[in-house]
């Protein structure tokens, strides 16, 4: 029996708004415990919650780039669990009438073909605060409680953990492009649930439920995904996916690589969902609904603008474009008007090459895309060879001197485009191979190369090496 795979998620992001989502505690990360609190996110008797207004437009951005439907009206709940993390013993959240509803995202598969994933719905909620276990004993640091999150759900569309970390990468890129989020996932600011079922291909009705709570890295999600498929696949083969296989919370072993049981799964009438009392219903602004249509130009975007426009190729468009800051760096090399395929080419290959090398990426990059334009810009000009410029940036790498004329004069790397020096190399190859110029006259064609290689070797390739393969060939005949 051959098995599909069925996989919906839920992404929490951290909206990064100053201050919580109903109070003017600081979400600043790494502070001293339960210090950004007051009355209301400790929900002291008698605080009552104040709407952040900041968190309501960066939830409409969000909507507005997800072409999704921006409620102009949505109703906050209280969502009933108890937890040591929720002071409340209810999470304010949103169910009945969310801030965003169907929208839509589109991943790029491995054979080049793309997708449309459904996103259900997104809706703004307070999160919880953290729990700490200490041997045998838990405490609790309420600084995250009441930071506002974004839940963003996903339709059960995705079928392979391929697909769910495609969308999880193309969402992360998404939310960082439009600056509602840092997306940090090692803080937690980006995190997901999975929820992962298995169901005989051809079967229309789907299969039990599975949820795994908090995920915080793609490499997790995908090693989860594949654990809890296989488990469910191996149980239904074996005739016990009824007593094995049921409605349930599990977590993601990390040490281990498995998940483990944490609680049943609630349905959504154990959460006992009713309107807030204490916040009136969202009503937002025409004005408000026009601001939040004018967002940034988007990662897909600038995938069909640098395709159609720069002929750039799309599996190099993609991998510009999936870190805000690789594309921002990218148009600003292209303001010093190179041509923007030897820019690709310098960005990606040479100097992503070199900072993966080094342990760095684009943002901590010691050289900047003004200078690595310069460095493009001397190679179009013949002022430095190709092999020439790697030297120049491997140098950069390395110090502090950013001036690429003098780094070239320091290095000797000036590449000479004087025919007469050039000629005068070659002249001297020539008259010290008469053997091979013979047997290069009489059909030996691939003996061109070798030439070649004495002249660049004789000039220490500082020859400019069109010049050097046009002359040769001129002498030659």
């Amino acid at each position: 029996m051959r098995f599909e795979t069925v996989i919906g998620l839920e992404v929490h992001v951290q909206l990064n708004t100053k201050s919580k989502i109903f109070c003017s505690c600081p979400t600043s990360f790494a502070e001293h415990q339960n210090t950004n609190t007051c009355p209301v996110c400790l929900a002291l008797p008698g605080a009552l919650p104040v709407l952040n207004l900041e968190a309501v437009r960066k939830a409409m951005l969000f909507g507005n780039a997800v072409n999704a439907t921006v409620n102009q009206k949505s109703i906050f709940n209280r969502k009933s669990y108890f937890y040591p993390d929720s002071p409340m013993a209810y999470q304010i959240s949103q169910f009945d009438i969310p801030i965003v509803e169907d929208g839509e995202l589109f991943i790029d598969l491995e054979d080049g073909s793309t997708k449309r994933i459904g996103i259900t719905r997104a809706h703004l909620e307070a999160d919880a605060g953290k729990n700490i276990h200490d041997g045998p004993i838990s405490k609790v640091d309420l600084n995250r409680a009441g930071t506002p999150l974004l839940e963003i759900v996903s339709e059960p569309e995705m079928r392979s953990s391929e697909e769910a970390v495609a969308y999880l990468r193309k969402l992360h890129s998404i939310v960082r492009y439009l600056d509602i989020s840092d997306a940090n996932m090692q803080e937690g600011s980006f995190r997901c649930d999975v929820n992962v079922s298995v169901r005989p291909e051809g079967q229309e009705e789907f299969g039990t439920r599975v949820e795994i709570k908090n995920i915080n890295s793609f490499r997790f999600v995908a090693a989860a995904i594949a654990y809890e498929v296989a488990r469910q696949t191996e149980a239904y083969e074996d005739g016990i996916y009824e007593s094995e296989v049921y409605q349930e919370t599990r977590l993601w072993d990390v040490a281990k690589n498995v998940t483990k049981s944490m609680r049943g799964k609630e349905d959504s009438a154990d959460y006992r969902y009713f309107p807030d009392p204490d916040l009136r219903p969202v009503l937002v602004s025409e004005e408000m609904m026009e601001e939040a249509k004018h967002i940034p130009e988007l990662p897909d975007a600038k995938v069909a603008r640098y395709t159609q426009q720069l002929g750039i190729k799309k599996d190099d468009a993609l991998v510009i474009t999936a870190l805000k800051e690789m594309a921002y760096y990218f148009e600003e090399m292209l303001k010093s008007n190179i041509n923007p395929k030897n820019a690709v080419t310098w960005l990606t290959s040479e100097l992503l090459g070199r900072l993966n090398k080094a342990g760095l990426d684009i943002i901590s990059s010691p050289v900047d895309a003004a200078t690595l334009a310069n460095l493009i810009s001397k190679i179009e000009s013949d002022a430095v060879s190709g092999k020439g410029a790697k030297d120049v940036l491997d140098y950069m790498m390395e110090n502090s001197d950013r001036d690429v004329d003098v780094i070239i004069d320091k290095l000797g790397l000036a590449q000479v485009s004087d025919d007469g020096a050039i000629l005068a190399i070659i002249e001297a190859v020539l008259n010290d191979n008469q053997d091979k110029v013979a047997e290069y006259k009489s059909g030996k064609d691939k003996l061109f190369g070798f030439f070649v290689g004495e002249t660049m070797k004789r000039s220490k390739g500082s020859a400019n090496p069109a010049k050097v393969n046009a002359l040769l060939k001129e002498k030659l005949a």
